[in-house]
């Protein structure tokens, strides 16, 4: 009997070491950053450091709404660390996912097998998207456990909101990482498309805040577009939401009409 996902399968189940890593790098941070909380928001010692700092840098590392529990966790997990990890891991899943596996060979013996190109992309595009719902959940999971202990005051459904475009964000980086991949046939690019979204998004954020000349970058930051309404204190923009998922289906459904077309291992 046919095994129905065959390459789902593969591409999901066979790197679980590699989602372990990532869950537990995930983890220490949620660990690292969280239980500080009560010692540090909200004191005057804090606020006075806020005050010594350039405005400018507070803005772009998002600091200026970290005295309260949920801004402190938007800033410094979902903004800062946990977003750094979830995105370096979404691009090297998604570069692999075709561009690695043609330029080592691997992917002209799995089309040697009747495999259709569109069914490569589609699979493994499924498979990048579950590992990252899985980080997602983790970090879901470790931040309920620790709002209480940690005295962050978070709204469950604010949490679950924030996670949806926490994982949405680093899907996009990873589906262009996967579109480049497949359109070039080249790891590299993929590395460099996906890397461009998740670093450019950050940058134009954080300058985009520092003045009304340059706010225009703001629209066509995607890191904004997720974290702009801070969901983790105010809940999600669901508009923002279908954007990074939407372009992320978009990116995909590019890749699959690019491999289908373009001589692969040339």
């Amino acid at each position: 009997m046919k095994t129905s996902l065959p390459l789902f399968r593969r591409a999901f189940f066979d790197p679980w070491r590699s989602t372990l890593a990532w869950a537990a790098g995930l983890a220490a941070a949620a660990f690292l950053y969280l239980p500080l909380y009560p010692s540090i928001g909200g004191s005057a010692q804090m606020q006075e450091l806020m005050d010594a700092l350039p405005v400018e840098m507070t803005k772009a590392l998002n600091y200026d709404q970290i005295a309260t529990g949920p801004g402190y966790t938007q800033a410094t997990l979902f903004g800062l660390l946990g977003f750094l990890l979830m995105t370096i891991a979404s691009v090297a899943w998604g570069a692999a996912a075709v561009g690695g596996d043609e330029e080592s060979g691997q992917l002209e013996l799995t089309l040697a097998h009747g495999v259709r190109r569109v069914q490569v992309v589609l699979e493994r595009a499924l498979a990048l998207l579950l590992r990252l719902l899985i980080l997602a959940g983790v970090v879901f999971v470790l931040v309920s456990l620790l709002n209480g202990p940690s005295q962050l005051g978070i709204e469950p459904d604010n949490l679950a909101e924030a996670t949806v475009l926490f994982a949405g964000l680093a899907l996009l980086s990873g589906t262009a990482a996967l579109c480049a991949g497949a359109v070039t046939g080249r790891r590299t690019y993929g590395i460099s498309a996906g890397s461009a979204v998740g670093v450019l998004g950050y940058v134009f954020n954080a300058v985009g805040r520092q003045s009304r000349d340059v706010e225009w970058l703001l629209d066509i930051s995607p890191y904004h577009w997720a974290y702009g309404n801070s969901p983790v204190v105010n809940g999600a923009d669901w508009g923002a939401a279908a954007w990074l998922w939407g372009l992320s289906a978009a990116l995909v459904a590019i890749a699959a009409v690019a491999l289908e077309r373009r001589d692969v291992g040339v």
